[in-house]
């Protein structure tokens, strides 16, 4: 028997159904990482990554935590369309039998040195996902394959925008998309080395920017 995820009620466990929901429709290659412990269990899946060393692709990952069963220690990765409900009990979650890999899953944010900085309209967050979704739209040929589909979408949702206090435009589209947008509020921005994050009431944003330092200049050798 598939092992279960067991949640306080049937609102948490259909919480983590719904944030799985959204993150497949994505993309059929859409992962969801699940880190559960002291009773809470945060679940984060990438709305844009890097492929490859050389992409400058910004790493985007949309995060939630709800409340799960207290004695459940957990870091796993599995397929976002793997996630069902449980038919027979509506407290629980059906959990696929294998786990998968991603990349993004190897890296984390910092848990201290975040530093406070100015705040972003919940309106203007949904007004640039708006533009972004219109502009991939426009953008994509016909029929493109994944990596042209990968091409595309990073050249819009990984660019900064001076309207989202220089965060890639991807950020508005991953709280847009993953439903955090909930009426009229201010998400709180904070940055730390490498990562900027974005906080709303339904969850949050995070974004690290890769670095490339290039080449070293090549050096003489032997006599001269």
């Amino acid at each position: 028997m598939p092992a279960r995820l067991h949640f306080p009620d049937s609102a948490a466990a259909s919480d983590l159904v719904t944030f799985a929901s959204r993150a497949s429709k994505l993309g059929a290659e859409s992962r969801i990482r699940l880190q559960a412990a002291g009773g809470t269990i945060a679940m984060t899946t990438a709305i844009l990554s890097p492929k490859g060393l050389l992409d400058a692709t910004p790493t985007i990952l949309a995060m939630r935590a709800i409340p799960v069963d207290a004695d459940l220690v957990c870091d796993f990765v599995v397929a976002a369309s793997d996630l069902v409900a449980d038919a027979d009990d509506s407290n629980q979650v059906v959990l696929p039998e294998n786990s998968v890999t991603a990349a993004w899953a190897g890296i984390a944010p910092p848990r201290a040195g975040w530093e406070s900085s100015e705040p972003i309209a919940a309106s203007v967050i949904a007004a640039r996902a708006q533009w972004g979704i219109a502009a991939v739209s426009d953008a994509m040929p016909q029929d493109a394959g994944e990596d042209i589909v990968h091409g595309v979408r990073a050249s819009i949702w990984g660019v900064a925008d001076a309207e989202l206090a220089g965060l890639p435009l991807g950020v508005a589209f991953a709280a847009f998309t993953m439903g955090f947008i909930a009426g009229d509020e201010l998400a709180q921005l904070r940055r730390a080395p490498s990562w900027q994050r974005l906080t709303l009431s339904r969850g949050h944003v995070l974004v690290r920017v890769p670095k490339h330092s290039g080449l070293t200049p090549v050096r003489a050798t032997g006599s001269r």
